[in-house]
């Protein structure tokens, strides 16, 4: 089957098609920039246009190869070109993730295995890959991250089970209906998609209704040493589901955990004193900035330096009060312009200023841009021992690695 991707470099078509080209698919599509996975597709040799999606590429596929199936990323508009086009080719699919995942799922008879919730479904979903990785146990999955030591998707002939990152967003995981479902947490998110409170919690009802087996609050458990209380949780209630797809004794499964190395853009190491976080919601930002601390405190860091970058200015005029006590944990911030994304045209844009006046400790705070003026204040700080933690769901995550591996002369 020749399968498009329209988004395909996103954080959640990425996996997917990598997942249909180990499956046997011919895969190709297009994207308006390189994201995250972009590495991971050339490396696979898929046919791939990054620019204006105009619908030159996806005609030229559709002429010389055929297309079965359009897949598009929800953040897709309906009136999108290659979205219009595609109807006008006559492609008899064209879908969302959702309905391709759903048939891989069937066709291959897996048993699925999702991950959902506010926060940490990212890497509890990479926690439990990561252990059956190194316990030998075959499985397919797909992870909304790149993954430094594995692809962030993967079809395994082998494989009973199939582990999913569940994502709410746009209401992806309600189309499924798990075998074994993982709850990391649940806060108030995706106003975009769900314009009150009580129609978040009522999809997270409704999953946990379409589930056979839900597990949710597990005890921490004791022997599992990874730093950070947000992580050692994330790792008990993968060690839950783990017992229950596999046949390993306690003692091995543990030990796997511990040496999680963790996902892309979750607490990442990206050099000695720089780490990266996808954190972009205050209740996250604050458990993250729990493990900062305590990673300091234990390594003899100077003290902590937060670099954020709030992500989409619809969103934030929803929690701007919940940043109050949300860096308590932070010697110093830096804060970024907001990353702007599917806004609302009738709302004012929110400056640095506006953040940091709602902050318990604003004169801890100051407002910077991504120039070389900052790459100089963060080298300063990596040299006087400071541990540098960039919170950010946007641009500012590739902007400090090619700072890091390009360096202003």
């Amino acid at each position: 089957m020749n399968i498009y991707f329209s988004g395909i470099s996103g954080t959640a078509l990425a996996p997917l098609a990598l997942l249909a080209t180990h499956a046997g698919h011919q895969v190709f599509g297009s994207d308006l920039a390189q994201g995250a996975a972009a590495d991971e597709l050339a490396e696979q040799g898929l046919d791939t246009h990054y620019g204006p999606q105009d619908g030159i590429f996806l005609k030229k596929q559709f002429t010389e190869k055929g297309i079965d199936w359009f897949v598009y990323t929800s953040a897709l508009p309906s009136d999108h070109t290659e979205l219009q086009l595609a109807k006008q080719l006559g492609i008899k699919k064209i879908t969302k993730r959702d309905a391709l995942l759903s048939e891989i799922i069937a066709t291959n008879h897996l048993k699925l295995v999702a991950i959902a919730g506010t926060h940490g479904k990212t890497t509890t979903t990479a926690m439990l890959i990561w252990t059956c990785h190194q316990l030998s146990i075959p499985i397919s999955y797909s992870v909304g991250s790149t993954l430094p030591w594995a692809k962030s998707g993967d079809f395994n002939p082998s494989a009973q089970y199939f582990i999913y990152e569940a994502d709410e967003y746009d209401r992806n995981f309600l189309h499924f209906h798990p075998q074994i479902s993982l709850i990391t947490t649940e806060d108030y998110d995706h106003t975009d998609t769900y314009p009150t409170r009580e129609s978040y919690h009522q999809a997270f009802a409704q999953f946990r209704a379409q589930s056979d087996t839900v597990i949710e609050n597990t005890p921490e458990i004791p022997s599992i040493t990874l730093v950070g209380e947000l992580r050692r949780k994330d790792a008990s209630l993968a060690f839950q589901a783990l017992k229950l797809i596999s046949n390993t004794n306690d003692v091995s499964i543990i030990a796997a955990l511990n040496t999680f190395p963790g996902a892309g853009r979750r607490f990442e190491k990206l050099t000695d004193n720089i780490y990266s976080d996808y954190a972009h919601h205050p209740q996250e930002i604050s458990a993250t900035l729990k493990m900062a601390r305590e990673l300091v405190d234990q390594s003899g860091f100077a003290s902590l330096t937060i670099l954020y970058q709030p992500h989409q200015n619809t969103r934030q005029h929803e929690i701007l009060s919940a940043y109050h006590n949300a860096f308590d944990q932070a010697d110093q911030i830096l804060w970024l312009p907001t990353y702007l994304t599917r806004e609302d045209p009738n709302l004012s844009i929110l400056a640095p200023k506006d953040f940091i006046a709602t902050l318990s400790n604003p004169q801890k705070a100051t407002a910077v841009d991504l120039n070389d003026s900052l790459i100089q204040t963060l080298s300063d700080l990596t040299a006087q021992n400071h541990l540098i933690l960039l919170m950010s769901a946007g641009p500012a995550d590739p902007w400090l690695r090619n700072a890091i591996k390009n360096p202003p002369k």
